[in-house]
């Protein structure tokens, strides 16, 4: 017997006004994973993590769990599927530790305030991205890495099934950008979660990601699994978005297997 997947989209289609931005875009998402969104600038890639959240009409129907996503109410919504735009949209002046309980707002009733747990649950988030030290500091005052990190730490203690991540490592550095993709990681496969993260250095996706959606134009052109796909499947693939690269398999210092990408564009 067929089971029918975690979370689906098909034919995904939409836009803004008379401009088409997407074409019957297919994909599923397994539980306990991660999947890497990549394109050029323009492909469509925020596009369409709109379309799933339904912060944009479109044609095609998004399933969860066996449920269309069309059919929840926006509360049910939000209980499910957690969406982080590249801007938090955040505008006053909040202390972190209220930033990060913001993620416990959909499981809580009118008025009512996150419990004595909950704040454990929000300070443990915060200190395990490195701002434990600063729950009390305005949010408006950090860097926009810094507020990358607070936004991941509200991330990890939302209790939703599915996250659209929008460039979530656009303003880290490079150690930040490895650890908050390895926070992820861990999250999603001890909770047993999705994601789908839109993500612009396609190196860290083969990393990371168990899978890699491909758009280009508004169409998904390739589906690779990195773990299964040969080297020259995923380099073409990735050459037809990128321009032409090559990718090898080597072992790093602690003996783990990597694929490294390089671009033959220089």
């Amino acid at each position: 017997m067929e089971t029918s997947p975690f979370f689906s989209a098909e034919n995904i289609s939409c836009g803004y006004g008379s401009r088409k931005v997407l074409t019957d875009v297919n994909f599923s998402l397994p539980k306990g994973s991660v999947t890497g969104l990549l394109g050029a600038n323009g492909s469509g890639k925020s596009t369409l993590l709109k379309a799933i959240c339904r912060q944009l009409p479109h044609k095609g129907t998004c399933t969860l769990e066996g449920r269309a996503l069309d059919s929840l109410s926006l509360r049910q919504l939000s209980q499910r599927v957690s969406y982080i735009p590249q801007k938090s949209g955040i505008h006053v002046s909040l202390p972190l530790l209220e930033v990060v309980m913001m993620g416990f707002n959909p499981s809580l009733g009118l008025l009512q305030n996150p419990s004595a747990l909950q704040r454990r649950a929000a300070r443990s988030a915060l200190a395990s991205v490195g701002l434990g030290e600063m729950e009390g500091t305005d949010y408006l005052t950090l860097s926009e890495g810094q507020k990358q990190l607070c936004i991941l730490a509200r991330t990890i203690v939302e209790d939703t099934v599915l996250l659209l991540l929008d460039e979530p490592d656009s303003a880290l550095d490079l150690h930040n950008r490895y650890q908050g993709m390895k926070m992820l990681q861990k999250l999603l496969l001890d909770k047993n979660k999705a994601a789908l993260i839109c993500l612009h250095d396609p190196a860290l996706a083969l990393d990371f990601c168990s899978q890699l959606l491909l758009l280009k134009d508004g169409k998904c052109t390739a589906c690779l699994r990195p773990a299964i796909d040969s080297l020259s499947v995923m380099q073409e693939a990735l050459s037809d978005i990128y321009g032409p690269l090559s990718l090898i398999r080597c072992k790093d210092s602690q003996g783990k297997e990597r694929l490294v990408l390089l671009s033959e564009m220089l």
